[in-house]
């Protein structure tokens, strides 16, 4: 098995009560590396957990796409040996037209240069609106990345984009070595959650129907996404461990997905 992720976002109560116990139990389940977010927040305590664990942050989420000075999140980023700086979330009414789009892709580009500046990678995340959303006909995420510079990279959260009606592996072949990381999510797909939306303040803001969904999340390899063809649809891929939420112990779900890398992601990765 190549040495997964985690996206600390996943045990962010934890976090938030003792980050150097929430990383050093992330290190005792066999984790080597983990993904901050809102990294540029706290980079001192971050560090400090981090070194104590014995643990590197290859990638990291922060909201650039929409920071007034950009250069601090890369900055932090270089002081955490982060690489790959990725905006985690632009909500769905940024997302509706041509214009929109190009908006977006415009910004990416600036920060995709402006972290080359500092040997960093820009990158963007989605959810399933870059995908339920179109424009005659064309899903409003292959827009977008028609419309990027080669040096901006991509994290697919494979959970989501199935949830959004793509066929995730074929994105994926089709994306190639664009995607620097993926988010391994496992959970019920149900199409009466593919358009529901979060409020455009926050992913978080959710009706009912998507909350259970979050809720319903499951280890790797218990849900409904074809996660072994994921896999091998993305061999370079960085694995990046997520649950939105975990209606059990969410450090217990994250070793059962870790438990089920070590054994099904080892010729994939080979």
């Amino acid at each position: 098995m190549r040495s997964p992720s985690v996206q600390l976002y996943s045990v962010r109560d934890a976090v938030d009560e003792n980050v150097d116990a929430a990383i050093a139990r992330l290190a005792e389940i066999g984790f080597t590396q983990v993904e901050p977010y809102a990294f540029h927040q706290n980079v001192a305590d971050l560090k400090r957990a981090l070194t104590a664990a014995g643990v590197t942050a290859p990638s990291g989420h922060a909201p650039v796409i929409d920071a007034e000075a950009p250069e601090v999140v890369f900055d932090a980023a270089a002081a955490l040996g982060i690489r790959t700086v990725i905006d985690p979330f632009i909500p769905t009414d940024r997302w509706q037209t041509a214009d929109d789009v190009a908006r977006v892709a415009a910004r990416a580009n600036e920060l995709g240069a402006l972290a080359a500046e500092r040997g960093l990678e820009f990158g963007y995340h989605n959810h399933q609106w870059e995908f339920t959303n179109k424009v005659d006909g064309r899903t409003v995420y292959d827009l977008f990345v028609n419309q990027l510079d080669p040096a901006v990279v991509l994290e697919v959260d494979t959970f989501w984009a199935t949830v959004g009606g793509e066929d995730t592996p074929a994105l994926l072949r089709r994306l190639g070595d664009r995607v620097r990381a993926i988010h391994v999510k496992d959970g019920i797909v149900d199409d009466d959650i593919r358009d529901v939306l979060p409020s455009s303040e926050s992913a978080l803001i959710v009706p009912e129907a998507l909350r259970r969904a979050f809720e319903n999340q499951k280890p790797a390899g218990q849900g409904d996404v074809d996660v072994p063809a994921i896999l091998r649809a993305a061999p370079r891929a960085l694995r990046v461990v997520e649950f939105d939420a975990y209606a059990g112990d969410v450090f217990a779900g994250i070793a059962e997905s870790y438990a089920w890398l070590a054994t099904n992601d080892t010729e994939v990765s080979a």
